[in-house]
């Protein structure tokens, strides 16, 4: 069964059209990672699957309408890791990941042993069970990024949506969060759908890209396929470079300068 179906997606904000008719089909156990320019829809699109904001259009999650959703029923299906957290979120890391149990329980029902054990597993899968007791405003950007990850497991959905869950990171914690969400899909069958400025990221672990220009649909297929120079040029506004090492490795794009000394 699809995991997410988008079909003639419109939307607007203060009078501005920011989507236009934006087409997507994302089957179970991709890795989609979402590319383009600033202000050309990406985390629109992202809000917009979500149901966090309104758009016109038809989206579907695993086949229901996405109004046909409550909101407890559409969090079984579907986690949303933002960019960071607040920093004044007074919880600790363990506290944090087992609120993705939240929409299996009811109103004042607490805990079970099953969703403390799932909690437990998120931190270990992540890398973060030593952390359980420290709050989110003590830990390092990388670690506080996994503890968002790690409630998304526990929530155990079938879709996970991440706005550029590794901006402001060095590379090795970058690194370490693409190796996550990869191993998630492998592992546990996650579809991941990803938005990202960073091209060689997007290049070594999304399966399959979309890059949105201008808030249109400009390319959807492998790295290879989109990542063209012709493609990025025109997207872009810029001068690239795409390369592939020794010809068998993730394509490396970067832009060239204008200007040479």
């Amino acid at each position: 069964m699809t995991v997410l179906a988008v079909r003639g997606l419109n939307l607007f904000y203060d009078g501005r059209q920011i989507l236009h008719q934006v087409d997507l089909t994302v089957e179970p156990g991709e890795f989609l990672v979402i590319i383009g320019p600033n202000g050309t829809g990406k985390t629109s699109l992202l809000k917009a699957a979500a149901g966090l904001v309104k758009a016109e259009g038809e989206i579907e999650i695993l086949g229901k309408p996405l109004s046909g959703y409550g909101r407890r029923e559409l969090a079984q299906q579907l986690a949303v890791v933002p960019q960071q957290p607040p920093l004044d979120f007074p919880f600790t890391v363990a506290e944090t990941v087992l609120m993705g149990r939240a929409p299996y329980l009811g109103l004042l029902e607490l805990e079970k042993v099953r969703d403390l054990e799932l909690a437990r597993r998120a931190m270990e899968f992540t890398g973060i069970d030593h952390l359980a007791e420290r709050r989110l405003d003590e830990l390092s950007g990388g670690e506080r990024q996994r503890v968002l990850i790690a409630r998304a497991v526990c929530q155990e959905p079938r879709l996970i949506l991440l706005d550029e869950p590794t901006a402001s990171l060095d590379p090795a914690h970058q690194v370490k969060i693409m190796d996550l969400m990869e191993k998630l899909r492998r592992e546990s069958g996650v579809t991941v759908i990803m938005v990202s400025h960073d091209l060689n990221l997007a290049a070594m672990y999304g399966r399959r890209l979309l890059l949105l220009t201008g808030g249109r649909v400009g390319a959807d297929g492998s790295p290879a396929e989109v990542l063209t120079v012709s493609r990025l040029e025109a997207s872009y506004g810029c001068r690239m470079v795409v390369e592939q090492g020794d010809g068998s490795g993730p394509l490396r794009v970067f832009p060239r300068p204008g200007l040479r000394g």
